[in-house]
Parts: C-alpha cells; sequence; structure tokens
C-alpha cells in the first residue's frame, strides 16, 4: 500500500490515498470522502483541488516552468512551429517529417467554412465583438458537420478536432472582416497556417498580400504560447461541458464564452489600454508611482501572474519577439518606446522584483499584436484561435478517460433552512 493521510471526523479515523503524479505535488484522493463521513471540501476557485488527471501540461509557477508533454514551452517557441506543437499536444510525441506533413495537410484540408455560415455572420450587427462572433459561429458548426459528433468514436473525435483546429483562423478573421465591412478571403492552401490567417485577415481580394517573415514568426510563436495552459477556466469549461457528452464543438463554445472574461483573455488588452493611459515615457515614473501606492486603484497591467511567482517563462520569448517585429515594421509609436522603457524601469525596481511582478506575457503580447495592426477586441479572439488545440487536446483526454464523471461540483449551502409556503394574503 502506498502513502496514506489520515483524517479524523467526529472521533473516526479515515485513511486515503495519496496520488503521486510524474512531477509536481503529489495529491490526496479524496473521492471516497462524502461517502465516509458526510462532509466535503470547501475550496472556492478549485485553487487546491485536482479535477482530473493529466499527461498534457506542467506548470510549475514557483520555478517559473511550462512544460507541454515534457518539453519546455522555451524550446518550443523557439525551434517548432505551432503546427508542430499543435501535434505534439494531440498526440503526445513530436511528429518527424512525414507525419508532420501528413498533419499539416489535413489540417489544410479543413480550413474552408461552409458557405453558408456567411449568411450567419450576417444576422450580426456590424459592430458586434469577435468574441460574440466566434461563440455563435464555433456553436453552429455542430449543425453543420453531424458526421463528426459522435463522442464515443475515435475517429469521430478526430476529425472534429482536425476541424475546429483548421477552421478557427477562418472564423476569427471572417470576424474581423465583418467588423470592418470588408469582403471575406477565402483560405490559400500554398501558406502555412499562421501565413494563411494573415493573408485572410489583413489581404484583400484584389490585392496581393506579401506575409511578412518576421509577423508570420511572431504571430507563430503567439499561438505557440497560447496553446494550452493546463486547468485554467476555459479549460475547465471545455471538460466540464464534454463531461455531459456534449458535442465537441459546442464544449470549444463554451471555452470561448469562458475566455471572453476580462480576469482571463483580455488581460493583454487590458495592458494596452493601461500603455495608452500612460501615454509618453516621461510620464512612466507617475505611473510607477501611483502602482506602489496602497491607496491608489492604478495597478501596471501585464505584471505579475495569478500561477507564476517567478518570470514568465513564455515572457522571456516574447520580449525578444517584440524587438523583431519592431525592427521589421519599422515601429515608431511612442506607445511601444513608451512599454519598452516601462518594461525596462519595472525590472530594475527592486520593489516589483520583491514582490515578483515581473512582466508576463500579455504585456507583450498585446503590444506585438497591436504594432501588426490588429484592434484591441481581436486580441481575446486571436486567444481563443490559440487554445483550441489545448482545449480539443484536453476534451479528448477527458473523453478516453473510463473514469471520468459528469461534472459535479458541491457547495457550502448558507441560505434559509426549510419553511413553509405563505398564501400571498398573509405576507
Amino acid at each position: 500500500m502506498g502513502d496514506q493521510v489520515k483524517l479524523n471526523a467526529a472521533g473516526t479515523e479515515y485513511d486515503y490515498p495519496v496520488l503521486k503524479g510524474s512531477v509536481g505535488p503529489d495529491v490526496i484522493d479524496i473521492r471516497k470522502l462524502y461517502a465516509q463521513t458526510g462532509k466535503f471540501t470547501y475550496d472556492p476557485g478549485f485553487t487546491s483541488t485536482a479535477s482530473c488527471e493529466s499527461a498534457l501540461t506542467y506548470i510549475d509557477g514557483d520555478e517559473g516552468v511550462l512544460l507541454h508533454r515534457g518539453y519546455p514551452i522555451g524550446q518550443l517557441a523557439e525551434n517548432s512551429s505551432f503546427m508542430e506543437t499543435s501535434y505534439l499536444l494531440l498526440n503526445g510525441e513530436l511528429p518527424n517529417a512525414a507525419e508532420l506533413a501528413t498533419f499539416e495537410n489535413t489540417i489544410t484540408r479543413h480550413t474552408m467554412l461552409h458557405e453558408q455560415l456567411a449568411n450567419f455572420y450576417r444576422g450580426f450587427r456590424r459592430d458586434a465583438h469577435p468574441m460574440a462572433i466566434m461563440c455563435g459561429v464555433v456553436g453552429a458548426l455542430s449543425a453543420f458537420y453531424h458526421d463528426s459528433t459522435d463522442i464515443s468514436d475515435p475517429e469521430h473525435r478526430k476529425i472534429s478536432s482536425h476541424r475546429l483546429i483548421a477552421k478557427m483562423p477562418t472564423i476569427a478573421a471572417a470576424a474581423y472582416k465583418y467588423s470592418v465591412g470588408q469582403p471575406f478571403v477565402y483560405p490559400d492552401n500554398k501558406l502555412s497556417y499562421t501565413g494563411n490567417f494573415l493573408r485572410m485577415t489583413f489581404g484583400v481580394p484584389a490585392e496581393e498580400y506579401e506575409v511578412i517573415p518576421a509577423v508570420e514568426k511572431a504571430m507563430d510563436r503567439i499561438f505557440i504560447l497560447h496553446a494550452d495552459h493546463e486547468q485554467n477556466a476555459s479549460t475547465s469549461t471545455v471538460r466540464l461541458a464534454g463531461s455531459s457528452g456534449a458535442n465537441p464543438f459546442a464544449c470549444i463554445a463554451a471555452g470561448i464564452a469562458c475566455l471572453w472574461g476580462p480576469a482571463h483573455g483580455g488581460a493583454n488588452e487590458a495592458a494596452l489600454n493601461m500603455l495608452k493611459e500612460i501615454g509618453t515615457p516621461d510620464k512612466i515614473q507617475h505611473y510607477i508611482d501611483r502602482a506602489k501606492d496602497k491607496n491608489d486603484p492604478f495597478r501596471l497591467m501585464g505584471f505579475g501572474h495569478r500561477v507564476y511567482k517567478n518570470y514568465d517563462p513564455r515572457a522571456t520569448v516574447m520580449q525578444k519577439t517584440v524587438r523583431e517585429v519592431f525592427d521589421a515594421l519599422k515601429v515608431t509609436d511612442p506607445l511601444f518606446e513608451t512599454a519598452l522603457r516601462l518594461e525596462e524601469i519595472a525590472l530594475s525596481d527592486p520593489y516589483f522584483a520583491e514582490k515578483k511582478l515581473f512582466p508576463n506575457v500579455d504585456f507583450y503580447s498585446g503590444i506585438i499584436l497591436s504594432a501588426i495592426g490588429f484592434p484591441t477586441t481581436m486580441f481575446t479572439a486571436l486567444f481563443a484561435l490559440a487554445r483550441t488545440v489545448g482545449w480539443v487536446a484536453q476534451w479528448n483526454e477527458m473523453i478516453s478517460d473510463p473514469g471520468q464523471k459528469i461534472g459535479r461540483p458541491r457547495q457550502l449551502y448558507t441560505g434559509p433552512t426549510q419553511r413553509d409556503y405563505v398564501a400571498i394574503g398573509q405576507r
């Protein structure tokens, strides 16, 4: 018998097994707690509860570690591509050249949207937020692809996974095009996954679109860095929706809805808005002083992270990418000069070092996306595009787990005890 943890409840002792992962903290198995003691745990936000067993992504926030299937995120962002990382998350191993070529070809063949979906877009107001459109369109995919919604069939799950990953760039680009009143641009199968997305977003039918290599590489890195991040709010939402047996398109639409929240996917937009508020480099010190003042509501957005208590490993890659994009696009906007100066000051200030308020991935990604030409309303949509592969991989893993049950959290009830109904005339 392995390690056990003893719990004393009302004078009776109960033993609970300790489960060990390949890395990370041990986990106390309390699945029988309620049946044995009549009690359950209280853990708002589930910050101390493991909701599942997973072999996809590992995070050590104290050490600033992020691994996908064991591979450090920095190595993947520097050396891999988003398609290769997607294959890794879905299949568990890095592909060889033939496997990657087959996978890329498969994704390319699924990039087109059903033509009737164009009518679906036109049902939205022209000023609709791209995330509102993406929630609706992704959910609607289940009405068009009945041939891949049998979640008990591994081949159906594989096809729907490929469709979601392939169509998300087309869906996101069309949401942008609709918002600016430009015609939709069909996918070009000669281009890479990321290059194709850039062309569908910024190209127009009457002109040849040139993909700038530095911009394409930057976008691909952003996609890799946002591909998966363990059991965060949106991923947990996808798993919870999937635990009921919902079809994969509905599950991913639920994840998009959760990601839309400003506390989750909107952080890079908030960081960019903060930079706009600061304005120019000469005003940075004033805002630094405000950030240190406990009585001032101003906070530095894009610094620190709920999970990472060290430097966000994704930010290291983005820090380099910012400069590559600025050089390629010859960016001279004071906003970007302010960002670089703020980063320099914050990293050298003992106050921020002591509180571990380091620039995170959102600080850099917002700056890069703005430099490329994306409006802030598209930031979260791009996050959803990249995270789709993580959601799909997590969903597949959950469906394949024979021990998975429908999600059913408990609660600490604090409302009135039972009382009798009183007729309206007697109240």
